[in-house]
């Protein structure tokens, strides 16, 4: 039978269907008899039985008290490596078990030039939201590819530090001769002996003064004494032997253990043991162990063994800690310590040096430094104090990035408001379209009805797009009346997941 046939067919069933139903409800109804109703006698429920009274609860028992538990041991620096798991390939029948019963239609064309805008307005959009995260200077940068690539070496991840460490060494900076030592570790370790060799003539030819040139040859008479078969990251060392056993010295008998760990730290072990036995200087309370932790802060020893002291330092508190610090920071030279010690500064809460520094250190970078460390310390009155007394607008910026990083919402609206310099007006104003709160937004739209700068109100409109604000920028559209500035607004209103902006859109088109 066709398909047109059995329409037909259920067509004519539907319509003799419809005509019987309609023969049967022209016939009349059977009136039924009227039935007095009868009464019925209500039920016989049995008597309700008496509850008996209930007893007093006892008393509770005192409650548990937990017992502190004992210190546990420390851990190893490394979890053990482990072999990759690999899942056993499927079969290839699996793969077409399924065989579609029609074929799949073909996709929309895509418009590539208008994927291209938009992909380029999001990128722009991006880096508006992230420039004032982005601009911590130079030498901030180097510090955060050097700690990524040490993080990498720790957990023996060689090919990916070797990446970033290139980069250090392009930048020339403060850091590229520690670069050029970790290269020379790092190609050692995944047995690239040549290679490694080849960068440590590089750091002694490049840095004849450098503090690293000890460690680098005390690497290189053990690159020309090895062999040439790869060195497994997986596999045990002797330095990880070293390890264990100075940690069981120490948890034995830590006076025993101070005089090998001080012997260890002047020797030619290489920088990694070091830096552990460090470590376990600082798990013990030991007068003599905080002596040798303050020395190496001090200089004299490793850049980075000195690095980690002035962190440790830093942990310990107390006056005779900042004051080591200070001592510290006067006494060298070295950007990267300088500002590893104002950080440290700052896990000490020694509000007076850092303003003192923020106040009369002569490098623009470091004086910055020093401001944004008061703002993770919540010092507003300082940042205030500071940012009217500060002649450059590079460190003055630093200063507003305090603020948005201590949450002074309104001493960024003031300055926003009324400062004279237009850029540090609308760094502040971006400041502020990171802080989703109401005040900043009644702030923006104000000054924005007020402002009559066309770089500040577009400062101000991507602020609100920052925030996701598309009530404030609907508001703003309705009453601008430049249509360059309305446009800039419809255009980030129509990028914008929102009911209000999807209104207001619809209602520009039916205008």
């Amino acid at each position: 039978m066709s398909m047109m046939t059995q329409m037909v067919c259920g067509t004519l069933i539907g319509v003799a269907a419809l005509g019987a139903g309609r023969a049967s409800a022209s016939q009349p109804v059977p009136q039924t008899p009227a039935v007095a109703p009868r009464a019925i006698p209500p039920p016989q429920l049995p008597p309700t039985p008496v509850i008996p009274p209930i007893a007093p609860t006892p008393a509770l028992a005192p409650p548990f008290v937990w017992q502190e538990l004992p210190p546990q041991p420390p851990q190893p620096a490394q979890l053990p490596q482990f072999p990759p798991f690999e899942l056993p390939p499927l079969p290839p029948q699996a793969v077409f078990d399924f065989v579609p019963s029609a074929p799949i239609p073909p996709l929309p064309p895509i418009d590539i030039d208008a994927s291209m805008e938009y992909a380029k307005l999001a990128v722009a959009q991006a880096r508006y939201a992230l420039a004032p995260f982005a601009k911590g200077g130079f030498d901030d940068r180097e510090d955060q590819l050097y700690d990524r690539a040490r993080d990498a070496i720790e957990n023996g991840r060689y090919e990916r530090a070797l990446a970033d460490l290139d980069r250090l060494i392009a930048m020339n900076g403060t850091r590229a001769d520690a670069a050029l030592y970790w290269k020379v570790y790092s190609l050692a370790k995944i047995g690239q002996r040549a290679d490694a060799l080849t960068a440590a003539a590089d750091l002694e030819k490049r840095f004849t003064k450098s503090a690293w040139l000890k460690d680098v040859k005390i690497l290189e008479v053990e690159l020309r004494q090895g062999t040439a078969n790869p060195v497994s990251p997986e596999s045990q060392t002797d330095e990880e032997i070293k390890l264990v056993a100075m940690r069981q010295v120490m948890q034995a008998d830590p006076e025993r253990g101070l005089p090998m760990i001080e012997k260890l730290l002047t020797g030619s072990s290489s920088i990694k043991i070091k830096e552990q036995a460090l470590f376990l200087l600082t798990q013990t309370r030991s007068t003599r162990a905080r002596e040798i932790i303050s020395g190496i802060a001090k200089g004299g020893s490793n850049p980075d063994l000195q690095l980690r002291a002035i962190r440790y330092v830093g942990m310990m508190g107390g006056t005779e800690s900042r004051q080591i610090l200070d001592d510290a920071y006067r006494s060298t030279p070295d950007p990267a310590v300088k500002r590893a010690i104002i950080r440290s500064f700052m896990t000490s809460n020694d509000r007076a040096r850092l303003l003192s520094l923020a106040k009369t250190e002569k490098d623009e970078a470091l004086r910055g430094e020093a401001a944004r460390q008061l703002g993770n310390m919540r010092a507003g009155a300082e940042l205030s104090e500071l940012y009217q007394g500060e002649q450059s607008v590079e460190v003055k910026k630093q200063i507003l990035q305090g603020m948005f990083q201590g949450g002074f919402a309104d001493k960024l609206i003031e300055l926003a408001k009324g400062e004279k310099d237009p850029d540090l007006r609308r760094t502040a104003i971006r400041y502020l379209g990171n802080m989703r709160r109401t005040d900043t937004t009644d702030a923006l739209t104000a000054i924005y009805a007020s402002d009559t700068n066309v770089d500040v109100r577009k400062t101000i409109v991507s602020a609100l797009f920052t925030q996701n604000n598309a009530k404030a920028l609907v508001d703003i559209a309705r009453a601008e009346k430049n249509p360059e500035m309305k446009k800039d607004i419809v255009s980030k209103l129509g990028n914008m997941k929102s009911k209000e902006a999807t209104d207001y859109l619809l209602e520009l088109l039916n205008k």
